[in-house]
């Protein structure tokens, strides 16, 4: 009896389970859809599957999607879900809930790279710009500076235990570094200044398919490091300590993460800028969602929900019918803000994020 009540119960929570992604899916696709569809100029979404089919062949409107809104749109996904995915393997191996790219400067330290490269080097690294070369001198430089940053971090929280100093002191070094990207700001060109501040309000809309091309290849390496990860994730809920005993090696688990994290979130932060909140937020919708801690179903489910809202948040910014667009970055704040508020408020344990 208790054998097949557990193997009842097992079934309901596989199938409860496979059920919300089926749901997430659905409302990923009717996201993307309708993202195509919002505009200064309405597209129906009968015109919008034509084209995507090939059964339209409407010039007018096959320019502004291919060439203008489904690579926004593609923008959007790889956004969503690379910033969740990172979010998500900070909270594990640093066991605090509000870890997260931006607040721990992770994001920070990829904003000083990439202003590195375009301050530093005026005209020659605008975005618009930018060359093949340059996409990749872009997107090594932010890599790199994420990465420092969380080595910074790595080589305090193997002196320092308590979670809470180490928060701190990522929300001190993101500080110290975007004190130095305000004093290069200071000293540069009006032209290159004028776009790294567009930059750093974040946006989805102004890659070119070369560009989306090195985006993409940087968040699949990032996604296979991480998959590399999931058990080892797994193993860190437990605490090192008993890691340990599974035969896990902690620097090595936590190089793998990092690296993991530095690609996927300095890779975003290259191409569309500092995109707030996401990082921290989706994790958390993710395991209320979902109800487990077990990386093998957090990981795709924040992946997907990354995509939603950051999908959600294009639809947004744009204000359908007024020909108006906002800052993203403003809009995932306004999205990812409660549910921060959530976790700080009803969280009291943030040692434990399971």
């Amino acid at each position: 009896m208790i054998t097949n009540a557990g193997t009842s119960l097992d079934s309901a929570v596989r199938m409860r389970t496979a059920l919300l992604f089926l749901l997430l899916a659905v409302i990923f696709i009717i996201l993307f859809l309708t993202d195509l569809m919002t505009g200064a100029v309405k597209i129906p979404a009968s015109e919008i599957i034509g084209l995507l089919s090939g059964a339209s062949q409407d010039k007018v409107w096959k320019t502004i999607l291919f060439d203008f809104r489904l690579p926004k749109a593609i923008t959007a996904v790889l956004a969503g879900s690379a910033l969740s995915v990172s979010g998500l393997q900070m909270q594990t191996v640093f066991r605090n809930p509000l870890a997260g790219p931006d607040v721990l400067g992770v994001s920070a330290g990829a904003s000083l790279g990439v202003a590195l490269v375009i301050l530093g080097f005026g005209d020659f690294f605008i975005i618009h710009n930018l060359s093949y070369l340059g996409n990749w001198t872009l997107i090594l430089s932010a890599w790199a500076g994420a990465g420092l940053v969380l080595l910074l971090i790595t080589f305090i929280s193997l002196r320092v235990r308590d979670i809470m100093t180490i928060l701190i002191l990522g929300i001190l070094f993101g500080s110290a570094t975007s004190a130095f990207v305000s004093i290069l700001q200071y000293f540069s060109q009006q032209s290159v200044l004028k776009a790294f501040v567009i930059w750093s309000m974040g946006s989805l809309g102004n890659l070119t398919y070369d560009q989306l091309r090195v985006l993409a290849t940087g968040i699949v390496v990032g996604f296979l490091l991480t998959l590399l990860t999931i058990k080892i994730l797994n193993a860190l809920l437990l605490g090192e300590n008993y890691s340990r005993s599974l035969g896990v090696n902690i620097k090595q688990a936590r190089f793998l993460v990092f690296l993991s994290t530095s690609i996927l979130s300095g890779s975003i932060t290259a191409f569309c800028g500092p995109i707030a909140f996401v990082g921290i937020a989706v994790p958390h919708v993710a395991r209320l969602l979902f109800r487990t801690a077990n990386h093998f179903i957090l990981i795709p489910a924040s992946l997907l929900l990354g995509s939603v809202l950051m999908l959600m948040a294009d639809v947004i910014s744009q204000i359908p019918g007024s020909g108006l667009l906002l800052p993203v970055n403003s809009v995932t704040a306004i999205l990812g803000i409660p549910v921060v508020i959530w976790v700080i408020i009803y969280n009291r344990r943030l040692v434990s994020i399971s």
